[in-house]
Parts: structure tokens; C-alpha cells; sequence
């Protein structure tokens, strides 16, 4: 749906931010959904009235002027948000106008935070195992040691005389509340269910909060039903329930077993869904944006290989431009198929870090801004030089006019809608 500064909204609080959840958004979140989305989720807090319960009726340009942002730029920070649970987006369309609330949500707790089973993992992924720790050490709870000391810890009926009361619970009164990270369910679990064998699993096993651990875990190990049925039956109590906790280290067990102990990654899915473009583009470039935002590296350097499996080499790259310059999937695509291209089909690893570098000091998470970015490269290239001795996808060509386009380029964007097709 596409936002207009037109467009008004309301924000809504449904919690409490307090200091030590401002900081914990900074240290935790902020690593995997970035600065944007922050500055987003403050903007939207301190648009709230006095009391912090709901806000004037504002536009989105309202956000513009504030954020110094483009509207599709703050798009994708709200999209981010919804994703790990921080806001919830609700619209009234109509002909002119569309009204927005957003309503806000408390961050996790850093205990939270750092035991769920995916947010710590991408958190780990995106700021390394040095940095993880640190964070961690922050965290930490201390303690003095008690050895010598009693404790005299009065208790409510030694201090208070306890008198009847009426008094009903009040559910409007103001609170806490944390959302969990918005993740689809790609499981089949009635594949799942039938995979076990009859009378292991309990019938009440699979309840909601299980599933919900299921899910996250199969996201984070990518797992697909049959896989994570092995692991689920693997977990089942004497009582035929599904231990938690034994579920959480088989998962990563078998995950290490099959990547030579290394903690999971992010080569194996595709550009997360805040970083996409619109859909609906059938135009060349919309079609080649959208091969590289869907295809996930490991497929993408497979299909590159004429269907032959990525080396263990080629996928310590593809895990160094994912964790180490903390690229997304898509523009990871477009620095691969870039870097294929102009080295005669080596994956140079160097040509890459060069290349990552700058995508990783300009910010660059997107894919059309990953494929300008080489345009503009190759454009002031071409006006110190006349010389054009390199090889060159022919998506970089998509700007000018189809005429100019050589029969070459035009066969080889052809065989790329046929390959990712």
C-alpha cells in the first residue's frame, strides 16, 4: 500500500518505556533494524500527549519533516518494527486520505532478549561474537556474595493489618505489554504430526507456545517439517510432551553437526520483507530486483554454479558479507552477480570486501540501491577511461534505452529470468 504525506495518524501507547527499555532498543534492537527504525519508534513515543497515552492527529509529512526521510524510507523502518514486535499498524482506507495508528509496544527484556531463540541469533550475526559477549558481560546480572549474612526480610502480614476489600481488578489501568516478533509459520504440521510415530507425542504437545518455539527455531536453523519432526521427536518427555529446552539444543546440535560446528546464518534466506521493493514491477529491472531480493545467496551462487553446490570456500564468503559487513541477502545477490561477472566467474574474495566496504559505509541494504551504487561506479569509471575492456552484467545497462542494449546483453537478461524463474 502505497503511503502519501497526506496520509494522517494517531499513535496509540499500549505500555510503558521507560529508560532501561530505551537502552535496551539501542544496544539489542538497533543492531539488526537499524538506526531508522530507532529514530522511527522514538519519534512515534514522543509524539504522545503528556500522560504518554495517545497522540494529536499528525500527517506523514509530519514524519518527513522530523525524520529528514523519504516516505519509503520510513516505510521500511515501521515494516521493520512490526517485524520484531515493537508496533502494530492498523489503516482506514478511503478515496483521498488513509488514516493510520500505530500503536506502541515495550521492547523484551534483556533476559528475554538474549535467551529467545531468534532475536539473539541475529544479534550475534549482525555484530559478532566479540561484541555479543560484551553485550552480554553488560547484562549480566551481579551479586554480593550472603555466606555471613541472615535474612530479616519483613513479610506483607507482619507489616499490614490485611482488611476485606470489593475492589475489582481494572484492566484499562496502564502496564507492560511486549508483542512477540512477527514470524510467518512455513511449517506443515499436520506433515509434522504425521511423522511421529503413533502414541510418542502427547495430544497436547503442540499448543500455541510451543509452535511459536517451533517456528522461530526452524526460521533460525532453517529447518523445513520433515527435519524439524526428527528434532521434535528427539524432544519428547517420558510423558510424550515436547521439552523446551532439549528442543532449543537439538536444533542447534543438529545445525552444527551438519555446518562443522558454525553458528547458523543468514546465506540461506532471502532479503528480508522491510527491504523489498513494492511489487508489481514487470519492467526488466523490477523483474531482475525482484530474482535478487527472492532467491536466497546459497540458491543464487548454486544456480551461478550451473546447479552445482557452493564450496566450503564460496560459503565462508557468502557468511563474511552476511555477518561481518552485515549485508542483506539481496545485496548480497547483486555483489555476487556483479563480482562473477567482471572476474571471468571467480568469486574473488578481495573484489568483494572492496565492494562490501563501501555498501557498508553508505548503509546500503537495499537492492535497487545496491545496483545504482555499481552503476554510478562503473559510469565515473567509464569518463576517466573511453577504454571498456571489462565484462559487465547486463543489468547494468537497464537505465539506457533497450536499442542501445547489445543482442549479448539482451540474451544474457533472458537467461537470468529463466534461471531465477
Amino acid at each position: 500500500m502505497n503511503l502519501l504525506p497526506a496520509d494522517t495518524y494517531i499513535v496509540e501507547n499500549s505500555s510503558v518505556l521507560t529508560e532501561i527499555e530505551r537502552r535496551v532498543i539501542i544496544n539489542l534492537y538497533e543492531p539488526i533494524i537499524g538506526s531508522n527504525s530507532v529514530s522511527l519508534y522514538l519519534t512515534l513515543w514522543s509524539d504522545l500527549d503528556k500522560m504518554e497515552l495517545i497522540s494529536s492527529n499528525y500527517t506523514h509529512h509530519h514524519l518527513m519533516t522530523i525524520l529528514k526521510s523519504d516516505l519509503d524510507t520510513i516505510k521500511l523502518a515501521r515494516e521493520s518494527l512490526e517485524a520484531v514486535g515493537l508496533i502494530k499498524t492498523y489503516v482506514k482506507e478511503s478515496d483521498n486520505i488513509n488514516e493510520y495508528i500505530y500503536e506502541l509496544f515495550s521492547p523484551l527484556s534483556a533476559y528475554e532478549f538474549l535467551n529467545h531463540p531468534v532475536l539473539s541469533v541475529l544479534l550475534l550475526n549482525n555484530i559478532g561474537e566479540i561484541e555479543f559477549n560484551n553485550i552480554k558481560r553488560y547484562y549480566r546480572k551481579r551479586s554480593i556474595p550472603k555466606v555471613d549474612y541472615r535474612e530479616i526480610t519483613s513479610s506483607m502480614n507482619e507489616t499490614f493489618k490485611v482488611v476485606e476489600s470489593s475492589k475489582v481488578i481494572d484492566d484499562s489501568i496502564r502496564k507492560l505489554n511486549r508483542l512477540g516478533i512477527n514470524l510467518d509459520n512455513n511449517l506443515d504440521y499436520d506433515l509434522i504430526e504425521a511423522s511421529i510415530p503413533s502414541g510418542l507425542l502427547n495430544a497436547k504437545a503442540l499448543n500455541k507456545k510451543t509452535k511459536e518455539l517451533i517456528n522461530q527455531l526452524a526460521f533460525v536453523y532453517n529447518l523445513d517439517s520433515i527435519k524439524m519432526s526428527n528434532i521434535i521427536i528427539a524432544s519428547i518427555d517420558t510423558v510424550g510432551l515436547i521439552d523446551k529446552e532439549k528442543l532449543r539444543q537439538n536444533a542447534r546440535s543438529n545445525y552444527q553437526y551438519n555446518n562443522s560446528g558454525d553458528l547458523p546464518t543468514l546465506i540461506y534466506r532471502t532479503q528480508p520483507a522491510y527491504l523489498k521493493t513494492p511489487s508489481g514491477d514487470t519492467s526488466n529491472k523490477g523483474k531482475i530486483i525482484y530474482a535478487f531480493e527472492n532467491t536466497r545467496p546459497y540458491d543464487f551462487l548454486k544456480l551461478k554454479n550451473k546447479n552445482i553446490e557452493p564450496t566450503p570456500r564460496d560459503l565462508h564468503i557468502l557468511e563474511h558479507l552476511a555477518v561481518d559487513f552485515m549485508l542483506p541477502a539481496g545485496v548480497i545477490n547483486v555483489l555476487v552477480d556483479y563480482t562473477l561477472k567482471v572476474n571471468d566467474g571467480v568469486l574473488s574474495k578481495g573484489y568483494l570486501e572492496t565492494i562490501a566496504s563501501e555498501f557498508s559505509r553508505k548503509g546500503i541494504k537495499t537492492v535497487p540501491d545496491a545496483m545504482n551504487t555499481l552503476i554510478k561506479n562503473r559510469n565515473k569509471v567509464k569518463t576517466k577511461s573511453t577504454k571498456n575492456v571489462v565484462k559487465e552484467p547486463a543489468w547494468l545497462n537497464l537505465n539506457v534505452a533497450p536499442e542501445k542494449m547489445s543482442d549479448e546483453e539482451i540474451e544474457e537478461l533472458q537467461n537470468m529470468f529463466e534461471e531465477f524463474r
